[in-house]
Formats: structure tokens, sequence, C-alpha cells
């Protein structure tokens, strides 16, 4: 027994013929006989009495329906709501980033997409642990990587890059810096990732290069980096998108501008990722058009 059979079977009781629950529906009448026969050979029992002026309830019907029209009605509001939460941007959304990209660029957005989807409430959990979505029960995740692998949905919001900073003031006491072997005589400070953490990558016309760095700071997460540069600590590889407002706003310098620089690989991205695409609810599907369309933008300066 299906809940359309039992649909039907609840408009011949409601409208006392067979013939007029099929044009109700606009099927045949021998379809809405057969799909209550059916339920009458699953349960056991006859629902109707049938004679060929009247449709009458048995009494073992007229049990079974004042039960069973309720739960219907209830699976009908319920998937009412549902098909409504699908179409209309409304409920929780758990969304999942890194701490230093949900502080410095989600965060800041978070105005502007409550002003146009007010009956969404979010729930970020910003971490630097891979979470699973399933699992952790999120809607999405932002995920900074070349590509994301395995089952799960990805789309790119935006691509990233990175670039070599040091605050001015450091600048002005230490060796120059406008090659990248110039870094051979300064002490960086490190990011906690082991592809970070002796070597950066750089490439310009003329082909790619390996550069050897060493320092004896090392910090996680990226904001944290990002503050020691400012302060005067040393130089930095950091992300674009954490890094350029400072650079407009001369806190920091963006030492090697005619090269392109990693530590891993150049073309890197911000991914908005989700576990399926199939019947994807309007509150993740406005989240990932917004972000797509406000995190190419600039960083405001701090």
């Amino acid at each position: 027994m299906n809940t359309t059979d039992m649909s039907l079977l609840l408009d011949v009781s409601r409208l006392g013929s067979f013939a007029a629950a099929a044009a109700l529906r606009g099927i045949d009448a021998s379809s809405v006989s057969r799909a209550v026969a059916g339920i009458e050979a699953s349960l056991g029992i006859r629902i109707f009495e049938r004679t060929t002026r009247r449709l009458n309830l048995t009494e073992a019907g007229d049990h079974y329906l004042s039960r069973a029209a309720p739960l219907m009605e209830e699976l009908t509001r319920i998937a009412t709501e549902a098909r409504s939460a699908r179409a209309r941007p409304a409920g929780l959304l758990r969304l999942s980033a890194s701490v230093t990209f949900g502080q410095r660029r989600i965060v800041p957005l978070l105005a502007a997409f409550r002003a146009q989807y007010p009956e969404v409430a979010l729930d970020c959990v910003f971490s630097d642990a891979n979470l699973d979505l399933i699992a952790d029960r999120l809607d999405l995740a932002i995920r900074l990587a070349p590509t994301i692998e395995g089952d799960l949905i990805a789309t790119k919001l935006m691509a990233t890059h990175y670039r070599v900073v040091a605050a001015p003031d450091y600048l002005l006491a230490h060796p120059p810096l406008q090659v990248p072997p110039d870094l051979r005589h300064h002490r960086v400070l490190l990011f906690n990732l082991r592809a970070f953490r002796n070597r950066w990558i750089f490439a310009d016309a003329a082909g790619q290069q390996e550069v050897p760095v060493a320092g004896d700071i090392t910090l996680t997460p990226a904001g944290t980096l990002r503050d020691a540069a400012v302060t005067g600590l040393g130089p930095a590889l950091l992300p674009d998108w954490l890094v350029d407002g400072d650079i407009a706003a001369g806190r920091l310098v963006h030492c090697l501008p005619g090269w392109r620089v990693t530590a891993t690989t150049f073309d890197t991205g911000a991914w908005a990722v989700y576990p399926s695409k199939s019947y994807l609810p309007a509150k993740v599907r406005v989240m990932i058009d917004f972000l797509r369309t406000a995190l190419p933008l600039p960083a405001s300066p701090v």
C-alpha cells in the first residue's frame, strides 16, 4: 500500500463513489477500484459494501479510516512543508569553514546575507579540522584546496593566490627582498603545514624555481601568521583573500609581485562543498549563489 492509493481510498469514502473519485483525479474508475481492492487485500478486510446504488463503509472500514485519515492529513502537511522548504529559503543552515577563512571572509558577509534572506538561521562551525558533512550534520562547507576529491559535490567560488608579504618596518631593518633567492637571508614565518615549512615555489616568464626557506616561528591558524607578519616578525607566505586588504592599507608590503608563488600548487581555490545535488534545499542554493558573488570581491581593510 502506498500513499497515493490511500489518498484515493479517502476520496472514495468522502465522495461516496468510485466514479466521482476517478473524475476528481482524471483517471479511470477501474484504477480506483484496483487501488481500493489492493488495500483491502493487504489488510484482509472489506472496507466498502458495494451495491448497484450505494457504497457504504463496513464497520471494519469505518474503524480503519477513522484512524488512517488523520495520519494522511499529517503526511500531506509534512510533504507540503518539505516542498516549501526546498522552494523557499528558510530554516537552519549549518555552514563550516576553516577558522581564519570563516572569521575574515565569511563573518563580514553575514549581515548582507541575513538582510537578503531573513528566514534563514545560520549555525557557523569554524574549524581547521576536515569535518565530515554527513556525520557532523553540515549543509555546506567552504574548503580551500586545488580540487575536491571524493563523493561530495563541489562548486568553485573563487580562485585563490599566494603572496610573500612583510611589514614595512621589517623591510627597512633587514636585507633587501627583491628576488626569490633573497629569502635565504631572512627568517620567515612558517605555517604549520609540512608543505609550507621548508621551501616555497616561484614562477615567472623564465620558468619555475624552488627556494629553501627557514625560520624559528611556526604558527597556525593562518590568521595568527598574518598578525605576526603585521607586527614585523618576518616575511610570510599568505593567501590573497587574507592579506590584500593589509597591502592596500599599507600594513603589509607585497614583496615579490613579479612572481607567482605557492607552497603546493598554483591552481588553488575556495570551494562550496555539499553532500548531494539532488533536491538541494533553497537555503543551501541561495548561500552558494551569494558566496559566489560576494567572496571574489576584495576584503575590506581591517
